[in-house]
């Protein structure tokens, strides 16, 4: 299956935990197609991967993510099975950050389940073909592109596929920038940037 699979991982100037992804991805190194891709903005250079990508499915990856032999197994076997949706994995935060964050992880997985709301962190894997007839990710957006994507694949008819197994990604940012802070940053854009979408995914069904 992951000869149908080009991945795209986004860096910036100084991304240390991106080896330890590659490591990961071993086992599919000589199947999969992949694609380290920095091109500014995370927006940007999710789109440039994709646009330059040769297989008909994209697997976003955030470079501080790990990836585990049971995640491959699943998703590999989720895309056989459900090929047209935007297929999502249940986050877990690593322990390089505060505690707490297992509960943002718990409530992550609840709003992904409850309202269908994931974050890129999830692992986004779609269809090439559904990628593009969204619109790509927004590049005019400061914040939440992940978001939005979804936003627009839910629009346009795209249904949502949770993955049971759990996809680790670093809480660094939580230790930097303090946990409270951000979790409050976090939910307000949340509420914000949904809303709105909300609306218009309730007008386009009636």
């Amino acid at each position: 299956m992951y000869e149908k699979v080009s991945i795209i991982i986004p860096v910036y100037d100084r991304e240390d935990h991106l080896q330890q992804l590659l490591s990961d991805l071993e086992p599919i190194k000589n199947k999969a197609e992949i694609a380290v891709v920095s091109k500014g903005t995370r927006a940007m250079s999710l789109n440039a991967g994709a646009l330059s990508a040769t297989r008909p499915f994209l697997w976003f990856l955030h470079a501080d993510s790990r990836i585990s032999i049971h995640n491959l197994e699943v998703l590999g076997r989720a895309l056989d099975g459900k090929p047209d949706a935007l297929h999502y994995f249940d986050l877990a935060f690593a322990n390089d950050g505060p505690p707490q964050t297992a509960l943002n992880a718990w409530g992550a997985n609840m709003r992904s389940r409850l309202f269908g709301t994931p974050y890129g962190d999830q692992g986004f894997c779609i269809a090439r073909s559904h990628f593009l007839r969204a619109g790509l990710y927004p590049e005019d957006v400061p914040y939440g592109e992940d978001l939005m994507l979804v936003w627009r694949l839910r629009q346009s008819g795209v249904r949502l596929n949770r993955i049971p197994s759990k996809l680790v990604t670093s809480a660094r940012k939580y230790r930097e920038h303090g946990w409270f802070n951000l979790t409050l940053l976090y939910q307000r854009r949340w509420i914000g940037m949904s809303v709105p979408e909300a609306v218009k995914l309730v007008r386009a069904r009636t």
